[in-house]
């Protein structure tokens, strides 16, 4: 019953890393692809003529797409070699969890002292970075985390998964200070600060001295 239990264990890890990875892995992708597109928009030319290079673009990376599943369509066997590549990258793009105590060995009771949320300090940082600014994009966002000591080789997409993971709520398409559309965090949208925990009054002695 107990190797069961520990079984299960393992194979929910896996599919919420599976699930996670393939997440990020998708964000990557479509964040790369969308940046791409609009790297084709030409600063120095207006109208129709400066969005050409975006538009041949999109239809390169539409044409790639219908390619490939017409590839499929004609030979489904592909499928048995890109799904288990999808999921190698998905699994190793995934957060790596701390590794769980040893089956033999109970954790330590520590009921005194309440683990932190995880949360909580990532929603402090956050405040920290608006100061007081309305919204900010997750790409200025991880900048600024960055230049702080914290999220060393993340990418967007990376900042983005771990926020959702968290239950923070990311704008999908914000804008602010002149620029495109992008993903960014909105102070309103934010859980608030969680209250300091109450320092307890010192004590005193009820009798005389």
């Amino acid at each position: 019953m107990k190797r069961a239990a520990v079984m299960w264990a393992a194979r929910t890890a896996t599919a919420q890393r599976l699930t996670t990875g393939s997440s990020i892995l998708w964000s990557r992708i479509t964040d790369r692809t969308t940046a791409w597109i609009r790297a084709g928009r030409r600063d120095d030319l207006t109208g129709l003529a400066a969005i050409l290079g975006c538009i041949l673009r999109t239809v390169l990376v539409a044409a790639g797409a219908y390619l490939l599943w017409r590839v499929i369509r004609a030979a489904p066997a592909l499928l048995w070699a890109l799904v288990p590549a999808w999921c190698w990258a998905a699994l190793r793009a995934a957060p790596r969890t701390p590794s769980e105590p040893a089956h033999d060995q109970a954790p330590a009771e520590t009921p005194d002292e309440p683990q932190p949320d995880p949360r909580d300090a990532v929603l402090q940082l956050l405040y920290e970075a608006l100061d007081d600014r309305p919204s900010m994009y997750l790409s200025d966002l991880l900048t600024h985390l960055q230049e702080q000591g914290h999220g060393k080789g993340w990418r967007v997409a990376d900042l983005r998964a771990r926020l959702e993971a968290l239950g923070i709520p990311v704008e999908q398409r914000l804008r602010t200070g002149g620029r495109g559309a992008s993903r960014g965090i909105v102070r309103d949208q934010l859980p608030p600060l969680p209250d300091p925990a109450p320092q307890e009054a010192p004590r005193t002695s009820s009798t005389a001295a």
